[in-house]
């Protein structure tokens, strides 16, 4: 007997709002498959409101609620049975983020759950890694976000670590990431995966998931610290402007793409890692298995 079913994730971040619907296949005697049926990514950047004035738009709020509207009649024409839409580092800060949710719900009939760093790498990890990780192994996960990014020391299968730090692309951009978050994050790393032999990196975010895709290796191989690097200087020697139109990067990308491989090459460097792995899996993964194991509540739709 097969049963599919339709799950939605909504996953609102510092640098752009994505809604994931992913396929539930269940099979009697078979392990159940998730399989992602639509991706649609909208580059809103609330951070750069947020962590420069406090506070969302006018512009940016109105640009928010014509997204709902759009992700709300989506998921009605998927005819979606569950969802959960969670909001990150931007929304948590902004002074208005509470009411921007109540407003969302209002108009758009999607409710919101404002979730912490905590909360998130939580979410993060239900992606079960365990089918990309070897459990003999030990590894830092690293998912890059616009506001924030989220560590875990994994070994052996289990995570040992886990923290949250305010180091994200949006805020590097507008160069409001003080040195002594960064020496805590180096000293935080260093403590954690101390000890550890031949440990390696897993990252994931829209960035790492470019840079892989540009790198043109096959699915399960690593990129190496000397790729990473050389690709950094890469990025540096072209404008903006030459980001987009000679690499082919999306504007939204051609500018955090910098500050993010520069956050995935430090926690290479401060764990000695050698490699790392990009699953392409994050935040809106982790709300779709979440919410079919009932770790997390769940709208039905």
């Amino acid at each position: 007997m097969l049963s599919i079913k339709k799950y939605a994730a909504i996953d609102i971040g510092s640098n752009a709002v994505r809604l994931l619907i992913s396929s539930i296949i269940e099979q009697k005697d078979r392990p159940t498959k998730f399989k992602k049926t639509s991706l649609v990514r909208v580059p809103i950047r609330l951070g750069a409101d947020v962590f420069l004035n406090g506070e969302i738009s006018e512009e940016n709020k109105q640009r928010m609620l014509d997204t709902m509207v759009a992700f709300k009649l989506l998921m009605k024409s998927h005819k979606i049975v569950k969802y959960k839409a969670c909001a990150t580092s931007a929304m948590r800060e902004a002074d208005n983020g509470k009411e921007m949710v109540k407003l969302i719900s209002k108009t758009a009939k999607i409710n919101i759950d404002i979730i912490n760093g905590e909360e998130e790498a939580a979410i993060i990890a239900a992606t079960d890694l365990h089918s990309y990780i070897k459990e003999d192994k030990t590894y830092l996960y690293v998912d890059v976000g616009g506001g924030s990014t989220e560590f875990s020391v994994i070994h052996h299968g289990n995570t040992v670590a886990s923290r949250s730090f305010k180091i994200g692309t949006v805020r590097l951009l507008n160069d409001i990431v003080k040195k002594e978050t960064w020496f805590e994050l180096e000293e935080w790393i260093k403590k954690n995966t101390k000890g550890y032999d031949a440990l390696d990196l897993i990252g994931s975010g829209g960035n790492i998931n470019k840079i892989f895709k540009i790198s043109g290796k096959t699915m399960g191989k690593p990129l190496t610290y000397f790729y990473l690097t050389s690709y950094y200087n890469k990025l540096q020697t072209y404008s903006y402007e030459e980001r987009i139109t000679e690499l082919e990067l999306n504007q939204d990308r051609a500018d955090v793409i910098i500050p993010a491989t520069r956050i995935y090459l430090s926690a290479m460097k401060w764990s000695g890692a050698k490699d790392i792995y990009v699953p392409k899996i994050g935040l809106s993964d982790g709300i779709i298995k979440s919410v079919y194991y009932g770790t997390v509540s769940s709208i039905n739709l």
